[in-house]
């Protein structure tokens, strides 16, 4: 098994600004994704420039030809699955089928109620989660759609000609929980962990190894609840959240060793962030770009 390498391209520059040229970067490094986040607003940056999340993968498609393209993630914070699906195969005709849609259940930050709404406790957002994602899965796959649900509804919602991707666009579930990881095994093409957000404080790596080593077991037991096989999903890690924090991104050794350990659990794609300077995502550009170049072959 070899290691995808991917990245995740905050969207705070405007697109003339060095916004554009990121993203042909990131195409021209080999990555085989490159993601942002879909959010309103987003911890740090919530006082400083913040784009839509559709409209800068619109507008990265038109720039690059390989890349593909995605959301980490998408969540019923302030999205709807009508309109969403509407957005989603528009942008996959747009790229030639390169879109991957990265879609989790949402926190409690600043999209939360941004529409004006309290914050959903974690059951409410898992209750959300479980109809968002089987209706967006339908609207996604047939030509017109009705059904009332405790929380969304669709009247006749018409999505033609459909995704270019078949029969829709690639789903990346985030999730921990076992509702979550439900629907991951059933809506799936791809599982996305972040670690256990307890551990970013005061765990060590070891034990951030050992958390993931057990929500992988957890996802494998959700596939064979319903007949999959876990292979058939791969496994998307986002790093900048386990204890290791950016120590992976300092060498290219320490990316190497960070990634072997991880493959071991059965990732097959690891996410890393696009170097922001006086952040969270601060990164010596030179050996990010070498990590790009390098790891993948270390990692075969």
């Amino acid at each position: 098994m070899s290691l995808r390498l991917s990245t995740v391209i905050l969207p705070y520059v405007r697109w003339h600004e060095g916004g554009r040229s990121a993203w042909q970067r990131a195409e021209q490094l080999g990555f085989h994704t490159a993601f942002t986040y879909d959010h309103l607003s987003w911890r740090s940056f919530r006082d400083g420039p913040w784009f839509g999340a559709v409209p800068t993968l619109t507008a990265a498609a038109a720039v690059t030809d390989r890349l593909r393209l995605g959301t980490l993630v998408t969540s019923p914070n302030f999205r709807h699955p009508v309109t969403l699906a509407k957005e989603l195969i528009s942008l996959d005709d747009i790229s030639g089928g390169r879109v991957t849609l990265g879609i989790g259940a949402g926190g409690t930050g600043f999209d939360a109620t941004a529409l004006g709404q309290e914050p959903w406790t974690p059951r409410e957002r898992a209750d959300r989660f479980g109809e968002f994602v089987p209706l967006l899965d339908r609207l996604l796959t047939e030509d017109s759609v009705s059904y009332e649900g405790d929380y969304y509804s669709a009247h006749e919602a018409r999505n033609i000609p459909g995704c270019v991707q078949r029969p829709r666009l690639p789903f990346a579930v985030a999730a921990t929980g076992p509702r979550g990881l439900k629907l991951a095994a059933r809506h799936g093409q791809a599982w996305v962990t972040t670690g256990d957000p307890r551990l970013y404080e005061n765990g060590t790596p070891e034990q951030s190894v050992q958390a993931i080593r057990g929500q992988a077991e957890k996802l494998a037991d959700a596939c064979a609840a319903i007949g999959r096989d876990v292979k058939e999903l791969d496994k998307v890690l986002l790093t900048g959240f386990t204890p290791d924090r950016g120590r992976p991104l300092e060498s290219l050794d320490a990316f190497v060793d960070f990634a072997g350990r991880h493959m071991e659990l059965g990732i097959t794609d690891i996410a890393i962030h696009w170097p922001i300077p006086d952040s969270d995502f601060a990164a010596d550009e030179k050996v990010f770009e070498q990590i790009a170049m390098e790891a993948p072959a270390q990692l075969r």
